[in-house]
């Protein structure tokens, strides 16, 4: 919720020349995060930089588990099988403070199909 948004890590994430996406000004649900499960650890940074509540730490579900690599397995079972998810895509702006918060690199800004 509005109460995990920590301001001085989405100041650090601002300020990122490498930030991608649209600076917050898309219209909602133009863009998606896609979170490669494979490389998230559940550290939550996405959770704390973003504005509109798109993320949550969430434990795995069965199948999303069972379709990571070897590698990927290992990371979740020590990480509480836990990932981050999205919840509430539609509500992302494409600030792409996510994507240079997540220090395993694990977040990509994607346009939504049929978005226009």
């Amino acid at each position: 919720m509005a109460d995990s948004l920590n301001k001085e890590k989405a100041r650090r994430a601002a300020s990122r020349r490498d930030r991608p996406g649209e600076q917050c000004r898309a219209e909602p649900g133009a863009f998606r995060p896609v979170v490669d499960r494979n490389r998230c650890e559940a550290k939550g940074d996405c959770v704390e930089v973003c504005p509109y509540q798109v993320f949550e730490v969430a434990r795995i579900a069965s199948a999303d588990f069972e379709a990571l690599s070897l590698r990927g397995k290992l990371k979740s079972l020590v990480h509480g099988r836990k990932t981050a998810m999205t919840p509430n895509a539609a509500q992302c702006q494409a600030c792409g403070l996510c994507v240079v918060a997540c220090p395993e690199k694990a977040i990509q800004l994607v346009p939504a199909r049929g978005a226009g």
